[in-house]
């Protein structure tokens, strides 16, 4: 199956989605990411070699493609939806995109709400093309840092419904390619350290009973 990973950041994919990327590109999947600010400028300590971060990241998950749009850092909320939206239905078009991963709409971070609510509406696409393969799996995925600081108690939180078991192997692999982009990465007991992400993997595994494991919200699922 072709899954296209849509991320407001460079690193969003990661922190995200990246052991779960591995293994589905190990298990024969294909998997391109689609990044909405690839310059992430208003970052904090940004790398400037983030265009090959970006890069050895991806080849360490075993991404086949990425898309790459530069809307305004922290200010895609001024972007008009319809150009973030036919950016994303670009994506799907040329990648034949089968299940999209995205962020949820109530994360803390502006650039991550816009981009969710973009791809929900990208995701209709195979409804008003017939030469669109129909969409299969759509998934909010939890990024640390921003997916658990929905504190205003009118948003509907992330609430996980699929555990994807990642085991240790698919660990060590998310947290290199997480290393792989200089300053992402903090000291504990900051959410993007080493033992948080391991801690958060281990909870979401263990709430599962499997071996470490990424969590996801299903928003559809079809055979």
């Amino acid at each position: 199956m072709k899954y296209l990973v849509v991320a407001a950041h460079p690193d969003d994919e990661v922190l995200g989605a990246g052991a779960n990327i591995w293994k589905l590109a190990k298990q024969g999947h294909h998997v391109a990411a689609a990044i909405m600010v690839s310059k992430a400028e208003a970052r904090k300590n940004l790398s400037g070699t983030l265009a090959e971060d970006e890069e050895k990241a991806m080849r360490i998950l075993g991404v086949e493609k990425v898309y790459h749009a530069d809307f305004p850092n922290i200010k895609m909320n001024t972007v008009p939806h319809l150009d973030l939206v036919q950016f994303i239905e670009s994506c799907i078009d040329d990648w034949k995109a089968q299940a999209i991963i995205t962020h949820h709409p109530s994360d803390a971070n502006i650039d991550h709400q816009e981009t969710s609510k973009a791809a929900n509406a990208a995701c209709r696409l195979f409804q008003r093309r017939e030469d669109i393969p129909r969409l299969k799996e759509f998934l909010y995925m939890e990024v640390a840092s921003s997916t658990e600081w929905t504190l205003n108690s009118a948003e509907n939180r992330f609430v996980p419904n699929m555990y994807v078991e990642i085991g240790k192997k698919g660990m060590e692999k998310k947290i290199e390619a997480l290393k792989a982009y200089a300053g992402v990465m903090r000291t504990y007991p900051h959410p993007r350290s080493e033992e948080a992400i391991k801690g958060l993997a281990a909870y979401r595994g263990a709430e599962a009973g499997c071996n470490y494991a990424e969590a996801f919200q299903c928003v559809f699922r079809s055979n």
